[in-house]
């Protein structure tokens, strides 16, 4: 979490409740099977309610395939589409740095994420300082106490949700967050949807969409350290392959509000994912044998109970190759008394843990509740949107355009 900001104040312990821990962890431990445009809808008028999607597909003949009035827009740019894959997408020149829904393109490259590749990806983070935190402290509970982050048991994709890597370029170079199978309520058990933050998909304010993104779920299954991965073949570090996203959807309220650094649109932190595979041509959900429902309900944090967080922190002391979770009961972060509540959990993960899923047990069934965004400096806590009824609009949007593609 990378930014000027002060270390965070002082901490005020929480009593643990380590029984309903164990038990948060026996419920979210799943198991996976092994196998081989522009829509807006708004809300009552808040800004954060307008959910932005966008798309684009890899043509069959290896080449870009994207929808003439997405390629009319490229055009306007003065972006060549067909030269794209070889090397145009790394012209991230101002005028050129594609920033509204229409604008996404994101065609297969086969081969450009190795393994190296991967591996060189920096943390993508957004830290704010004690001021900010401080914001709004007569709506915000007391700092929590920090929660030790905890590694999760190998292989992943049998004893975790269905977690995963996202890496994508930005100017600043290759960079990676985590994130999370869905389900697709219009298409059961073909799932191709991923959750994440949308500071993994999009800078924000003054910026644009980030470009190849991908998702790898179970992301090194079996947490082999960097020398035993040194020479590993694509498989053994993405053993259900690359997932190429073709469609992506965040917040008006992160497009024009959120920055890399600070509260600015943490609120709205939150997109959903729309992807294909760099080989192959079963769903997602179908490969990697799960998927998780989000739970759109917004419980208050003194109603939600325990929650876990889970992602692949890469920034020190961790280095992105494991996967880790933090278990606590959440409390309330309000940056600004005009600004939804957000959930806050004492966690120790630092970035690269962006993006990735917090979980919670609804009726028996883990459910997907939020998704981390921001966290301080000092990484001692993490926080996260609550997921209401402006992201289900983003997320049903998704499912019925883009879900069967």
């Amino acid at each position: 979490m990378r930014s000027p900001s002060t270390p965070c104040a002082a901490h005020r312990g929480r009593r643990r409740r380590l029984l309903t821990a164990a038990g948060l962890v026996a419920a979210l431990a799943l198991t996976a099977t092994a196998c081989g445009g522009s829509t807006d809808d708004t809300s009552d008028g808040d800004p954060g309610a307008a959910a932005s999607a966008s798309g684009a597909a890899d043509g069959a003949d290896g080449g870009v395939a994207i929808p003439g009035d997405i390629k009319d827009r490229l055009k306007e740019h003065g972006i060549d589409v067909d030269a794209w894959k070889d090397g145009g997408w790394k012209d991230w020149d101002k005028d050129k740095w594609l920033s509204e829904a229409k604008d996404f393109v994101n065609p297969v490259i086969e081969g450009l994420w190795e393994p190296e590749r991967m591996l060189s990806a920096q943390e993508a983070d957004k830290t704010m300082s004690v001021k900010e935190a401080s914001a709004d402290q007569g709506v915000s509970d007391p700092v929590p106490a920090p929660v030790e982050a905890e590694a999760e048991r190998t292989p992943y994709h049998q004893n975790a949700a269905p977690v995963g890597k996202i890496f994508f370029d930005s100017p600043e170079g290759s960079m990676v967050c985590s994130g999370t199978v869905i389900k697709d309520v219009n298409h059961p058990g073909r799932s191709n949807l991923v959750w994440t933050a949308g500071h993994c998909v999009h800078a924000g304010g003054g910026g644009g969409w980030y470009r190849n993104i991908v998702f790898v779920p179970a992301y090194n299954d079996l947490g082999r350290s960097e020398a035993e991965l040194t020479g590993a073949a694509p498989q053994e570090i993405a053993p259900y392959g690359n997932w190429w996203a073709d469609w992506a959807a965040t917040s008006n309220g992160w497009i024009e509000g959120g920055s890399a650094s600070g509260g600015a649109g943490a609120a709205y932190d939150y997109a959903v994912l729309h992807v294909q595979p760099e080989q192959g041509a079963k769903s997602l959900e179908e490969t990697v044998g799960a998927a998780l429902d989000v739970d759109f309900s917004a419980p208050a944090a003194a109603e939600a109970g325990q929650m876990g967080a889970w992602g692949y922190p890469a920034a020190p002391p961790y280095n992105g190759l494991r996967m880790f979770k933090c278990l606590d009961a959440p409390g309330r972060l309000s940056l600004s008394p005009s600004l939804p509540t957000m959930y806050r959990i004492g966690c120790t993960m630092t970035g690269g843990s962006s993006g990735g899923g917090w979980f919670r047990v609804v009726d028996g069934e883990t459910k997907l509740v939020s998704n981390t965004s921001i966290g301080p400096l000092d990484n001692t806590w993490l926080a996260g949107p609550q997921l209401g009824r402006d992201a289900l609009a983003l997320y049903e949007n998704m499912s019925e355009t883009y879900g069967g593609q």
